[in-house]
């Protein structure tokens, strides 16, 4: 009964979201009862969210039990699971994640409908609508394309398990946090068809909207972060980014989500760029549906990618068709009648903000052209790859171009400043940089030109992050300054990080007999040892290598090849050794018949400082966010009070 209480519970959410689409209508229709409307909204997305989150706790609780008599558990799950794999077996598939999708969207629309205060209650009530209509797509994606709860009769005795690739701790957290930032800015997109519909668009929406594109900006970037870590450590295959699709799928809303972030603050802050910033709310959901469109469609292979039926592939492109072309149809319909914000000179902080947005435009065009130009190409006939020597060629220019402006943006000073003021603010970072590049002279010349470009920019970016924290009192620096600093900072450390690796890294691969040693970077690595060990669901053979730096203590690294029995794949688990400067990386592959093992190692100095990077990042977006909302609550208690 546990699946067809799921099922009943997502009948009734889809239920209560066509109520809210009918209450919110009303509600921001401006008659005399659109107050009682409003009201209504409200407690229908409650209950819609409420609805929603039992439907997916239904579906958890017959993985947790393995219920096989249900048709998703034997195709994704196996008794013998370790109970943390049960549960993520219930998100790593196709209709598990489309209703994890529907759930965030709904328990989303519901945390609007119960915080939101600073929006008119016209506003509110039609993003609300707006909500409630994205969320109907998916429910009938669900309930006629896409069932999570449906039965197998007769039940088989035991499930067929989970891709041992996605039976990883990291993969468990990956996908529900990519899910709330792709989610998150579905509210934004909410936001801006509301402000379009009511004609509502001014400084006071903007400070509404802000927190959740900060908020799913920086679920993007966790999930991004945990993602090119998971593919680091767990593919073996040595690499952090690929460009694959699925890949390019999650940092296409992000680039769109950063440009709309750093949008959004010029509307709140100076009231300016009012339909550029509705714009771009409606492209970081429409990248979020490409995204989805991309990994739910089957039209790509990758062990992230859930391949599905075409019918259901055009399904969603459907409602990608009718969410994006309607949103831009309303915007062009609506844009004329959005005032003309507040005006600025090209030298000031705002001018350096659309150059940002422009500059960040620019690389999610080159990724999303990249990305969809292959699968265009496909379906006309013809076969074609774009791969990473393609976007490392297009992108570096342009992001380095980018680096500079995100140095003087926060120098620059609101509405007009001068070149002169600038360029006397630029000289700490451009003498950082000039000190790096000297270094790199004397040191690695030989590191390769985007490598040296990318540290030489990446040093002038880490001071320059910091010079707006130069003279304040630091105790009394509002949280969102701390939080703009460390997230510039985290930039430069990633760039950092990813140039490191690119230029210094160094790698042997071998087939070595047992005893024999090979010298990568600063280690001498020893093959001691291959033998069998097991584990909770899988069996491997196992290498015991001997690790040493010049006279350092020796080490163990212990990389396998495991080998699953449900389903029967293979797969190999790379050993890491993370040391202050770098890692040293080790892959197991296969043995001869003359007893020799290939070993492929790696070492890559400063290769952390990519995640790292990340990490500071998101600490910067949770700071600026803590600030904002901080600062909003003591701002209304004051009006309170005066009152």
């Amino acid at each position: 009964m546990i699946a067809e209480a799921g099922l009943a519970a997502l009948w009734l959410a889809a239920a209560m979201a066509l109520f809210q689409i009918g209450m919110a209508w009303a509600g921001a229709s401006g008659g005399a009862d659109s107050p009682l409307y409003l009201r209504a909204t409200r407690g229908v997305a409650l209950a819609q969210g409420v609805l929603a989150a039992t439907a997916f706790a239904m579906l958890i609780w017959v993985f947790a039990r393995s219920d096989m008599s249900v048709l998703l558990v034997v195709d994704n799950s196996h008794s013998l699971k370790p109970m943390l794999y049960k549960l993520s077996g219930a998100w790593g598939n196709h209709e598990g994640s489309m209703l994890l999708w529907v759930t965030v969207l709904a328990v989303a629309g519901a945390a609007v409908a119960l915080f939101e205060r600073r929006l008119e209650e016209r506003t509110l009530a039609a993003t609300l609508g707006a909500q409630a209509l994205i969320g109907m797509g998916f429910y009938a994606f669900l309930l006629f394309a896409s069932n999570p709860f449906a039965r197998i009769n007769p039940a088989p005795a035991d499930g067929q398990g989970l891709n041992p690739l996605l039976q990883d701790p990291g993969l468990a957290f990956h996908p529900p946090t990519l899910y709330f930032g792709y989610v998150g800015l579905s509210v934004a997109f909410s936001f801006a068809v509301g402000a379009l519909l009511v004609r509502d668009v001014g400084p006071a929406f903007a400070r509404a909207m802000r927190p959740w594109v900060l908020a799913a900006w920086i679920f993007l970037t966790i999930g991004i972060t945990a993602g090119s870590y998971w593919a680091y450590y767990e593919l073996g295959w040595g690499g952090w980014w690929f460009w694959d699709p699925v890949e390019n799928a999650s940092l296409m809303p992000w680039l769109a989500a950063t440009a709309l972030l750093h949008s959004v603050t010029v509307l709140a802050t100076r009231d300016g760029l009012r339909a550029w910033t509705l714009m771009l709310a409606v492209v970081a959901f429409s990248m979020s549906m490409v995204g989805t469109f991309l990994v739910r469609s089957g039209i790509l292979t990758s062990v992230h990618a859930f391949a599905v039926d075409p019918l259901r592939g055009s399904f969603i492109l459907i409602l990608l068709g009718l969410y994006i072309g309607g949103a831009l149809l309303l915007f062009a319909t609506r844009v004329g009648t959005v005032k003309q914000g507040a005006t600025f000179e090209f030298v000031s902080r705002e001018g350096a903000l659309v150059i940002n947005n422009l500059l960040l435009s620019v690389i999610l065009g080159v990724v999303l052209i990249g990305t969809l130009y292959p699968l265009v190409a496909q379906a006309m006939g013809e076969q074609l790859s774009i791969g990473a020597p393609f976007f490392n060629k297009v992108t570096v220019p342009v992001a380095l171009a980018l680096v500079v402006v995100t140095v003087a943006g926060p120098l620059l000073r609101w509405r007009r400043d001068t070149w002169r003021a600038l360029g006397r603010r630029m000289l700490m970072p451009f003498a950082a940089s000039i000190a790096a590049a000297m270094l790199l002279f004397l040191f690695a010349r030989d590191a390769g030109l985007y490598p040296i470009l990318g540290l030489i920019f990446a040093a002038g970016l880490a001071v320059g992050s910091l010079l707006p924290l130069v003279g304040r009192n630091l105790r009394r620096t509002p949280l969102h300054i701390w939080g703009m600093a460390i997230a510039h900072l985290g930039v430069a450390v990633s760039i950092a990080g990813m140039a490191a690796d690119s230029g210094f890294t160094k790698e042997r691969l071998a087939a070595i007999p047992i005893g024999e040693s090979l010298e990568v970077g600063p280690y001498r690595v020893t093959l001691a040892d291959v033998g069998p060990t097991v584990g909770p669901n899988w069996s491997a053979l196992e290498a015991r290598l001997e690790a040493r730096r010049g006279e350092g203590a020796v080490f163990l690294l212990r990389p396998q090849q495991r080998y699953f029995s449900n389903p029967v794949t293979s797969t190999s688990e790379a050993a890491i050794a993370t040391r202050w400067d770098g890692q040293l990386y080790a892959v197991l592959g296969n043995g001869s018949d003359q007893g020799r093992w290939q070993l492929r190692l790696w070492w890559k100095p400063f290769v952390t400082l990519i995640w790292g990077g990340g990490g500071l990042i998101a600490l910067g977006g949770v700071l600026s966010l803590v600030g904002r909302l901080w600062r909003e609550r003591r701002k209304r208690q004051a009006e309170e009070d005066d009152e």
